[in-house]
């Protein structure tokens, strides 16, 4: 063990038995004390990443009924919650969309479509990553597309490190599918952690049509500004993109018409979308997910062995711990101690306070992983902004969480773009940073303007 992991795990240890001897507060449970010690315990590994976040996720349902905080019963069933199987069967799509090869002829598709000039092919790549990333998680969708771009960028022959054009395809590749990863809950495991821990809070649900309404026009905006960065920052330094234009044909006509297998999965997709749009209040979007899935398995789209191998079962196990530990920040009322005391000394305006939560889940969101963010925000925010509609804060804490553009270390988009080697993180964190700025000021704009019109208030 190194001297970083020894430091942080002293640290990590001594914050739990601090709070956990501290003298009892007079407004505090002693479930609510060690409530707050196992999220600080957790808010440290999950920062740092000393330890897997699924594995934090793990200790945190363990550490809960152990310390007397929730029962047995009540912390492990809360594994089970509606988020958990929603992703798990978005999950399942996906792997049948890549398996099959209809997410790559859809991308192939799209990037067809933009291949005149240089200009329409960095569009191409921006808004098809982003499109793929309304109905695929997003690192999905960036791995999908990488090895395509990868080959273009090679095909026009740019320097990795000092072409311009080459910073620019990857850059548009990673943000598109970090901007499309927020528009709706498909896009990345966030988002349905924070609908899944609103409703055990308040026991109030967002549709996918409701999320979708709230959310893709700022998705749509941003997009076009994270265009106009790229555009600003980077220079096109070739002339043609023929070379790139014989890729796609020969990659287009490699992949023959449909197969049995693509249709079958095509068909799924769209019948579980419209379902999803139109039965998620009534029928749950879990159990359209999950029968979605099991309809792939009955056509012998997929096998379970693919399934292993694709899903991201660590993010599905730590969505029971932040779960768990969110319900038992409230049902103790440690979330509302702290709210207290934090309120008594700042007393903010709800816009303000908006301004304040969104920003704090923009900043942490490029240093830690996005749904560690949430899992650490969301309950505090629901307790700091107890006069705020609830729902309001699910979006003001889980959009902003989505968006990182600087750091590789911020979403997986970035990291997988990245390891092409094609631009620097000093090129990605003076573009980033002023993109970081403009999406947060866009957000700002549409929740100040844009969502009063359609009902959301706060």
């Amino acid at each position: 063990m190194n001297k970083w992991r020894v430091f942080i795990f002293s640290v990590a240890l001594i914050s739990f038995f601090t709070i956990l001897f501290l003298p009892q507060p007079q407004d505090l449970s002693i479930a609510g004390k060690r409530a707050l010690a196992i999220f600080v315990l957790c808010l440290i590994f999950w920062v740092t990443n000393v330890i897997p976040l699924s594995v934090t996720g793990l200790l945190a349902i363990v550490l809960l009924p152990l310390l007397n905080v929730l029962n047995t019963k009540t912390a492990f069933s809360l594994f089970g919650n509606e988020a958990v199987f929603f992703i798990l069967g978005a999950f399942i799509i996906a792997v049948a969309l890549m398996k099959t090869g209809l997410s790559t002829r859809l991308s192939l598709f799209f990037l067809n479509k933009f291949k005149k000039t240089p200009q329409r092919l960095l569009i191409g790549i921006i808004f098809s990553s982003a499109f793929l990333s309304f109905w695929m998680p997003e690192h999905a969708v960036a791995a999908l597309m990488f090895p395509i771009v990868l080959e273009i960028a090679e095909s026009l022959r740019l320097k990795p490190g000092f072409s311009s054009y080459g910073k620019s395809l990857f850059l548009s590749l990673a943000w598109g599918a970090v901007i499309g990863g927020v528009a709706t809950l498909l896009g990345g495991a966030r988002n349905p952690l924070a609908i899944g821990m609103l409703y055990d809070r308040f026991k109030i649900k967002i549709g996918f049509l409701e999320w979708m309404i709230a959310i893709v026009p700022v998705v749509i905006v941003m997009l076009v500004f994270a265009y106009f960065t790229i555009r600003i920052f980077f220079k096109i330094d070739i002339k043609s993109i023929h070379p790139a234009e014989r890729v796609l044909a020969k990659k287009i006509k490699t992949l023959g018409p449909l197969s049995r297998e693509e249709k079958i999965v095509g068909v799924i997709l769209v019948i579980t979308i419209i379902c999803w749009i139109t039965l998620s209040n009534k029928i749950g979007l879990a159990n359209i997910s999950i029968f979605s899935a099991i309809s792939l398995f009955i056509f012998n789209v997929i096998h379970w062995k693919e399934v292993e191998e694709y899903v991201n079962w660590g993010v599905i196990l730590m969505y029971g711990g932040a779960i768990a530990l969110g319900f038992a920040l409230a049902q103790t009322q440690a979330a509302e101690w702290l709210a207290n005391i934090f309120v008594s000394k700042n007393k903010l305006s709800p816009f303000l306070f908006i301004v304040t939560l969104s920003l704090i889940a923009k900043l942490l969101t490029e240093g830690i992983s996005n749904t560690a963010a949430v899992a650490i925000l969301l309950p505090l925010g629901f307790a700091f902004g107890h006069k705020i509609n609830p729902v309001i804060i699910v979006y003001i804490v889980a959009v902003p969480a989505g968006l990182a553009f600087c750091l590789p270390m911020g979403t997986p988009p970035n990291a997988i773009c990245y390891s092409a080697g094609y631009y620097r993180i000093s090129d990605a964190g003076k573009a980033g940073l002023l993109l970081n700025l403009v999406s947060w000021i866009i957000f700002l704009l549409m929740i100040k303007f844009y969502w009063p019109i359609i009902g959301l208030i706060f």
